[in-house]
């Protein structure tokens, strides 16, 4: 096992192993083909869904496997390094398994959770609007009671699976005008539903492999009973979710940036110039160097805030710090990647190249990394620096 790994038991690196050779030999060789083509990779979500991985953010009670926050984590930058389209759908899977895993009924949990947890289904999380991305509280869409159903009109943006989803989760203003922060509810929406329109996906310069389109609801009739938590609930929700779903974009960042660490050093260690390998040389070696330290950097600050969460902490701060961090160091990285390999890395026969345009995204999705320093920001003008932490392991 790698020594970049942080595990606690033989059972836990097992893991990591199975899904590592899993990545080898049964998707990393079809990567390359299935980003040019910009197709969906349904079946990777099969193989992984298969191991247990959809599931491996929440408890066996649930349907999951119960396993620490920071070894799933670990797992999603497993992935992120051979194929960063399919762990950030892995990480929106989890976040939109968020709201049913921990404000759910216990009838709704015990109807959906199994096929959601269990690998058979893949979810989309639908929160931003065409004119709400960074102001959720500024959503149009709406969700209106009408007698035992719930009537939604209205369109979502950047939505990750849009259209090959199998379920949404949807957070709609049940009352109050846009704005309204108290207005805004979440729900429960199948795929095939009467009323909900997938656009033509996005065309992206990068996560081609992705699909990311606007999802239209027309009039769509649900159950009353499809609704998550309580009426006015759904911002509640969708902000505790995107706390989580930062730890896991941090994570894919990192394995991207690892991904491409990796490459760079192996064409490195075998590119002569003046008859000696590029790595000998300060120039290379320097940027080399830089990307390892950021990349165990955003890893221990990633993993940091992964055991607050594991303790039932607050982390809300440190998530944003972490996906601030590794995301900002992985466009960093990708970028000296693509200068390691000179020429070479400019073109397709690399996967440098694809590693830079893929982590671009990742300052932008689950709150573009100003808003984590507004974040960061609004915390310290509460609760001050990292002291308060310190505090929270004293009343754990």
């Amino acid at each position: 096992m790698p020594a970049r790994r942080i595990l606690e038991s033989p059972e836990h690196a097992e893991l990591i192993e199975l899904v590592r050779t899993v990545l080898a030999s049964q998707i990393a060789p079809q990567v390359a083909r299935v980003e040019a083509e910009e197709r969906f990779p349904r079946e990777a979500f099969r193989v992984l869904g298969e191991l247990g991985v959809l599931g491996l953010a929440y408890s066996e009670e649930l349907g999951g496997l119960g396993l620490p926050s920071e070894v799933y984590l670990q797992v999603l930058e497993e992935i992120a390094s051979v194929w960063a389209s399919v762990a950030v759908g892995v990480s929106v899977h989890a976040l939109s398994c968020f709201a049913i895993a921990n404000y759910g009924t216990p009838q709704q949990q015990q109807r959906w959770l199994p096929e959601m947890l269990g690998g058979t289904m893949l979810g989309a999380y639908s929160l931003s609007e065409p004119h709400a991305g960074s102001d959720p509280a500024a959503m149009m869409t709406t969700a209106r009671r009408d007698g035992e159903n719930y009537v939604l009109n209205g369109t979502k943006a950047w939505v990750t699976h849009g259209g090959y989803a199998d379920f949404y989760t949807v957070m709609a203003r049940t009352s109050g005008l846009p704005g309204d922060r108290d207005g805004i509810s979440c729900f429960y929406i199948p795929a095939g539903t009467p009323g909900l329109i997938a656009d033509e996906p996005e065309r992206k310069m990068g996560l081609t492999g992705s699909p990311t389109a606007s999802i239209r609801f027309e009039n769509l009739v649900i159950p009353a009973d499809h609704l998550i938590g309580e009426e006015g609930a759904g911002l509640k929700i969708a902000l505790a979710a995107l706390d989580a779903g930062r730890l896991g974009i941090a994570a894919c960042a990192t394995g991207l940036a690892q991904g491409a660490l990796d490459v760079a050093l192996d064409y490195a260690r075998n590119r002569e110039a003046f008859e000696h390998p590029i790595i000998q040389y300060q120039g290379v070696s320097f940027m080399l160097a830089d990307i390892e330290a950021t990349i165990v950097s955003a890893r221990a600050t990633l993993l940091s805030a992964a055991r607050l969460k594991d303790m039932g902490l607050n982390y809300s701060k440190e998530a944003s710090i972490a996906k601030l961090i590794a995301t900002d160091g992985a466009m960093r990285a990708t970028t000296d990647a693509v200068q390691v390999l000179g020429g070479a890395g400019y073109t397709r026969d690399f996967p440098v190249e694809r590693f830079m345009r893929e982590a671009k995204i990742m300052q932008i999705f689950e709150g573009t990394n100003q808003i984590q320093r507004v974040v960061i920001a609004r915390h310290l003008e509460r609760s001050g620096s990292g002291a308060i932490v310190s505090k929270q392991f004293a009343l754990a």
